[in-house]
């Protein structure tokens, strides 16, 4: 196994899919500006603005890392000052059913989550 992960560092690869995706749309903000960004495309301001917690340099590095994959487009249109505005690819689209799926679990399965929780706390 460490051979494995020598070679995927000295080739900077990440040979396992479902590490790699779910690193990139499971992080922080991802998800979130994936999610934004279903409304339609948007300017970074908007973007900063319906997401506020995020900094103007997370959102840079967030819209680079998805833009970089494939799931975000940026479309630069000179002007003074140059607008920018990102969208959700084709492929960025495919994530939603999943990401429907997920969301829906989550919604049905809440009670039991938080009763697991609550037996488990009151064990330690």
């Amino acid at each position: 196994m460490k051979k494995r992960e020598e070679i995927e560092k000295k080739l900077g690869l990440d040979l396992c899919p479902i590490r790699t995706i779910l690193a990139q749309i499971g992080d922080k903000w991802s998800l979130l500006v994936i999610l934004q960004l279903r409304e339609g495309g948007q300017r970074f301001s908007q973007l900063q603005r319906a997401i506020p917690d995020i900094s103007q340099r997370m959102l840079t590095q967030t819209l680079r890392k998805l833009e970089r994959d494939g799931l975000v487009s940026r479309k630069v249109t000179p002007s003074t000052p140059p607008r920018v505005d990102y969208a959700i690819t084709e492929l960025g689209h495919s994530l939603f059913e999943p990401i429907g799926t997920m969301a829906q679990w989550a919604i049905d399965k809440q009670p039991d989550i938080l009763k697991a929780r609550d037996q488990f706390d009151r064990q330690y």
